[in-house]
């Protein structure tokens, strides 16, 4: 066992008392050094402490078992080694030999339960990642409508409607903005774009530059809906949506489909 142990149930075994000589001096040694592997040996004998008032039934885990398994028929296989001679069986040795007889499938079920628990929390563990995920878009999502709210009720937001342009796909669109927040909003409804092009939006501003606001590929018969921060107090003389190759580019470069004046 070289640095870290690699096997997680290697602490449950070290906890059952099941590892012995090398084995179970590396780990000491090496729990001696390292806080995480003492945590992780600590929550070991918790549980085998606990499993001791009861331990359900579970389907064996062929590696624990038969590493188990194999580390007892040495162990037998050994004793008779070291009493070769007929010598009648003492009560101590009778007894001894029953008490391993009895020990063993219990030991046995102790660490299959033990290591039923471990992947029971890897898997809890998983779904606590998972309600972490949703709790967060939540939360983002609830702030943006926080921000459309906020934008729709401000009496300084600005409402542009945004028309087709001659030869150009089918749609239309407005765009409301408040230059106070620095937030503006697209809700328009145009035909997909080819598979090599999408849409950009775009905040003309009276100096300077355009802004993108964003790329959109919309799909066939469904209206887009985007949300953009733009620079606090800056004022626009236009908004526009441009057919751009995929991705969007940093300044327009396509024919412009919607466009829409400020008034």
């Amino acid at each position: 066992m070289n640095g870290h142990p690699t096997r997680e149930e290697d602490f449950d075994l070290y906890a059952l008392g099941a590892l012995e000589g090398k084995e179970k001096q590396t780990i000491e040694s090496h729990v001696a050094q390292c806080a995480a592997c003492s945590r992780k040996l600590a929550e070991a004998q918790g549980r085998i402490a606990m499993l001791a008032l009861g331990a359900p039934r579970v389907e064996p885990s062929p590696g624990v078992k038969e590493r188990l398994m194999s580390r007892l028929h040495l162990t037998a296989e050994g004793r008779a080694v070291r009493s070769p001679s007929a010598e009648p069986e003492r009560a101590d040795g009778f007894f001894g030999r029953w008490w391993a007889a009895m020990l063993a499938p219990a030991t046995v079920v102790l660490v299959l339960a033990a290591f039923f628990l471990w992947t029971e929390n890897a898997r809890l563990d998983r779904q606590l990642a998972d309600l972490r995920a949703t709790v967060a878009q939540q939360q983002k999502q609830l702030e943006q409508a926080r921000e459309i709210a906020d934008l729709v009720e401000a009496k300084d937001t600005m409402v542009v409607t945004l028309t087709k342009q001659p030869g150009m796909p089918e749609g239309s669109a407005r765009v409301l903005y408040n230059a106070r927040l620095g937030t503006m909003l697209y809700d328009g409804t145009l035909a997909p774009a080819p598979a090599d092009k999408s849409y950009q939006l775009w905040l003309v501003p009276k100096e300077g530059s355009p802004i993108s606001a964003g790329v959109f590929n919309p799909a066939a018969g469904e209206a887009s809906h985007m949300m953009a921060k733009m620079p606090q107090g800056m004022a626009p003389k236009a908004f526009a949506v441009t057919l751009e190759p995929a991705g969007g580019r940093p300044q327009p470069t396509g024919a412009m489909v919607l466009v829409g004046s400020v008034s």
